[in-house]
């Protein structure tokens, strides 16, 4: 999909090795964009989303580390501007329920890798994104694109034994909208996407047949969703020509599963 001013945009998205960050580095490509496609362990199945943004008509580089670190987070976005001269659009997409765990049997360990993964992450990438946009720009203006991947379960509280990865989740949203609010004045510009029930690598890992289709049935659609089908609202959101106006907005895509 060709929007005329995503072309020669560049973009961070992190956790872009598999599932809906993979599909949106694609889709990112085929945009025109150069892409710093993110992994931590699945270097395999990166430089397979890179060469797809490459033939798709965009640019891409590799980038791995585990975003659990500030420190990690802060060399992404530095790394990003140093290739493509500039960064344009972040997209927070790295996370994971982990594992699922009954809360009688949920740790201090397991509390803080789940939290590190999929709250202080977006944190520590939005901190150091909005920085760069801020140094960028001048007399407290800027321009910079921040889109933060939630989920459905931020307001449903999730699956069973997932409910430190929704808490996580319902802290995504609402540091969206917090930093949105904050942030809005200088023009950069901070949303969410939160997919519903996604066929991703995920759920094939730590869902089980029988959960997963109780949550299929419960989409008023009656079936799941691809990564592919999440793109959209990512490109919608990364251009400023289709949604300049548009600021800390959190856009479900659920098949109907949630209708706030």
């Amino acid at each position: 999909m060709r929007i005329v001013d995503l072309e020669g945009k560049s973009a961070l998205v992190t956790g872009s090795s598999t599932g809906i960050g993979a599909a949106v580095a694609v889709a990112f490509g085929k945009a025109g964009m150069k892409v710093a496609v993110h992994y931590n362990s699945s270097k395999a199945p990166a430089e397979k989303v890179a060469a797809e943004v490459e033939a798709a008509g965009g640019k891409a580089i590799l980038l791995a580390g585990d975003v659990r670190k500030s420190e990690v987070c802060n060399g992404l976005v530095e790394k990003t501007i140093k290739a493509f001269g500039g960064l344009d659009v972040l997209v927070n997409n790295a996370g994971s329920v982990v594992n699922r765990v009954p809360a009688q049997d949920l740790s201090d360990e397991f509390y803080d890798e789940v939290m590190d993964l999929n709250a202080r992450s977006v944190f520590a990438c939005c901190r150091s994104a909005v920085r760069a946009f801020l140094a960028a720009g001048s007399g407290g203006k800027a321009k910079g694109n921040i889109i933060n991947t939630t989920s459905v379960a931020a307001r449903n509280g999730g699956g069973a034994g997932s409910i430190l990865y929704a808490g996580a989740k319902g802290f995504v949203s609402s540091f969206t909208r917090g930093l949105a609010k904050e942030l809005a004045p200088t023009g950069i510009r901070i949303n969410a996407v939160a997919p519903g029930i996604i066929r991703t690598p995920l759920h094939d890992r730590l869902t089980k047949p029988e959960a997963y289709q109780v949550m299929v049935d419960l989409t008023p659609m009656k079936r799941d969703g691809t990564a592919e089908e999440c793109t959209g609202a990512y490109l919608y959101l990364a251009s400023d020509e289709l949604s300049s106006f548009v600021t800390g907005q959190v856009i479900e895509v659920n098949g109907g599963l949630l209708m706030p």
